[in-house]
């Protein structure tokens, strides 16, 4: 990924398309846990980089916006946590069906934040509208 703001927050891709988000000093709260506001960017992120995966043919061609998002933090992260991404194989055919006659669709993708034991930490729910250029 090439985005300047997720290099610098240290979010890093992995080969199975999940993101990464290494435990550092610079993400904690006055807890001394990781921020929601980091665990909802590596969350975001991941909605988008879902996306990128899935429609790869659309990368230059198509605006995407964030429409609205919704998250539910589930345990304090103290460690390194990860994210994934899913969206149910309807939605996906949905979205590019609507994309090609409409020039615009919108699409959900779940994501799930956890962390270096597998216990989740967040969850969410991300809406994008995708437009042509």
């Amino acid at each position: 990924m090439n985005i300047p703001f997720i290099e610098n927050m240290g979010i890093e891709a992995k080969e199975n398309g999940s993101l990464y988000l290494p435990f550092r000093e610079g993400l904690l709260n006055h807890l001394g846990t990781i921020h929601a506001s980091a665990q909802f960017t590596l969350a975001e992120t991941q909605s988008g980089f879902y996306l990128e995966l899935m429609f790869p043919q659309y990368g230059e061609g198509v605006v995407p916006l964030l429409r609205s998002s919704s998250v539910k933090y589930k345990h304090p992260a103290i460690k390194d946590i990860y994210s994934v991404a899913r969206t149910s194989k309807e939605a996906l055919d949905k979205f590019e069906s609507e994309l090609q006659k409409k020039g615009r669709a919108v699409i959900t993708i779940d994501v799930w934040v956890y962390d270096s034991t597998d216990m989740l930490t967040m969850q969410g729910e991300f809406c994008w509208l995708i437009s042509r250029m």
